[in-house]
């Protein structure tokens, strides 16, 4: 079964005035804020969040630059499967591949965190043709030979059991201590889910991501992060200090990309886990900088990797 969120739910968002645009993959209507023009930025959102936990990035990013915020599937304004276990990492992974060929971007840079970036990093090594540069936010590429840590597995229990998982709340639990979001901005993040039925992904893509070796998805990330051990292309690991979740995962990504190594020591202070709700502004800009350093036509070849060393 296929649901889709009433259109009124998204009325009157604060800082979310954004025009919907709509690509068909699959049948399925999936959601993109479309502002700007010039390079491309394609923004993916984590678990629990949609295209609305960029309203701060957008701005800042479409004066210079064309910003495409989509909603996968399962979230925000975008179609939602009914069943879970319709969320795989695999079918996640064809859905963006096919909405980049349909919307026909090229030379992108990818800013993702958390889910985002689990999908949309396998998708740029897959496919490095299409991407110009990478940021890295708040994320982890687990392929079940380690222990995820303790705060994440809790997580993965609390989603399992949970009759109809607390959006607004979790996402307050999630926040750097002192961080306060209106009642309007919660209610925001709950719109996409009138009821428990509209949260299958929410619930599902927290379990997927993989513990044990063999699980789905892990033999994929492993392949990622091969991949990005040879990423040639410029890379910013951008993460928040305050992070339950992944903030020990910087230094990880810091060492596996050899270009993130290029770039200078990113730390957003004073941030927990959804980064560009607390700090969206300061990260744009951050962007905007790494963009500067990196220009596509002087830096770079185009190839996908590069030696060891070099």
């Amino acid at each position: 079964m296929i649901l889709r969120t009433p259109e009124e739910r998204f009325r009157d968002l604060p800082g979310y005035s954004f025009a919907p645009h709509y690509a068909d993959i699959n049948g399925l209507r999936v959601h993109y804020v479309d502002e700007g023009q010039g390079q491309v930025i394609l923004c993916l959102h984590g678990v629990l969040e949609w295209s609305y936990t960029y309203r701060k990035v957008i701005p800042v990013l479409a004066r210079r630059s064309r910003v495409i915020a989509m909603d996968f599937i399962g979230f925000g304004r975008s179609d939602k499967f009914a069943e879970r276990k319709k969320h795989s990492f695999q079918t996640h992974f064809s859905i963006l591949s096919r909405f980049i060929d349909a919307l026909a971007l090229s030379r992108i840079t990818l800013v993702a965190s958390d889910w985002g970036a689990v999908v949309g990093l396998s998708l740029a090594t897959e496919r490095p043709d299409l991407f110009s540069r990478l940021v890295i936010m708040n994320t982890t590429l687990p392929t079940g030979e380690s222990s995820l840590n303790l705060t994440f597995m809790l997580w993965r229990q609390f989603v399992e059991l949970a009759p109809d998982l607390p959006i607004g709340r979790v996402i307050r639990m999630g926040m750097a201590h002192g961080y306060r979001m209106s009642p309007r901005e919660i209610a925001g993040y709950e719109a996409p889910f009138p009821d428990a039925r509209y949260k299958a992904g929410a619930v599902e893509l927290p379990l997927s991501l993989p513990v044990r070796r063999n699980d789905p998805g892990a033999a994929e990330i492993r392949k990622t992060r091969d991949a990005l051990s040879q990423w040639s292309k410029p890379a910013l690991v951008m993460f928040s200090d305050e992070d339950p979740l992944f903030s020990k995962q910087y230094r990880f990504f810091r060492s596996l990309i050899p270009t993130a190594q290029d770039q200078p020591e990113t730390v957003i202070r004073n941030a927990g886990h959804f980064l560009q709700e607390e700090k969206g502004e300061e990260i744009a800009l951050h962007i905007l900088d790494f963009i500067d350093r990196t220009p596509l036509d002087t830096h770079y070849n185009g190839s996908n990797v590069r030696p060891r060393g070099a």
